[in-house]
């Protein structure tokens, strides 16, 4: 939503339309309350990383933030590109009091979201073995790959910046244990987000 904000020449300020307090006059973001103000540089509209980066920031302003974050934390674990790092650590520094509840709801959501990477990754093996060079006999060597030391990719990857969709999709498609990768998931995923409020806190 578009922040609404008059500026006084004189003095070359910028008035917050939320908070009613004044910046000045050449910030982007309001350093009372974080929302938008002033003029922002363009993005061309080829730069869709950043257009989908910007989208998630936003949400950080808005009342319906942590559902937001719980969507947004599904969704990266299986098909969304953004981390949900970058929502999470405005709306902790934003309001500190709630860091756990939002570290909380950041591993739930991404825990689940894994199970539908997971899912995606075993409709997609009929779909690969019709690509040239994909056999049975690799899906099996990669399956027993994963069941051997699979908890440890999965949990390096949750808790890395490595991106964790790639990996859930992958263990789906080796059939890894669904207790080994749900324990990997959760043990991950839960020091990532839980170290990453903690430091914002």
């Amino acid at each position: 939503m578009t922040e609404i904000q008059t500026k006084n020449e004189a003095t070359n300020q910028l008035t917050c339309s939320r908070c009613e307090m004044s910046n000045h006059g050449d910030v982007e973001f309001c350093k009372h309350c974080g929302a938008k103000i002033g003029e922002h540089k363009h993005v061309p509209w080829w730069h869709v990383h950043r257009r989908i980066y910007d989208w998630t920031l936003a949400w950080a302003y808005k009342p319906s933030a942590t559902v937001a974050l719980f969507i947004l934390s599904f969704a990266e674990s299986s098909c969304f590109p953004i981390p949900p790092d970058v929502l999470l650590m405005p709306l902790v520094l934003g309001n500190r009091r709630k860091w756990l509840k939002y570290a909380l709801t950041c591993t739930l959501a991404s825990v689940l979201g894994a199970f539908l990477g997971y899912v995606i990754g075993m409709f997609l093996i009929n779909l690969a073995l019709m690509i040239p060079g994909i056999t049975q006999e690799g899906i099996n060597a990669l399956s027993g790959k994963f069941n051997m030391h699979g908890e440890g990719y999965v949990f390096f990857a949750a808790l890395t910046p490595i991106p964790f969709k790639l990996l859930t999709i992958t263990a789906g498609f080796a059939k890894m244990n669904l207790l080994t990768f749900a324990a990997a998931c959760l043990l991950g995923r839960s020091m990532r987000f839980f170290l990453v409020a903690w430091l914002m806190h």
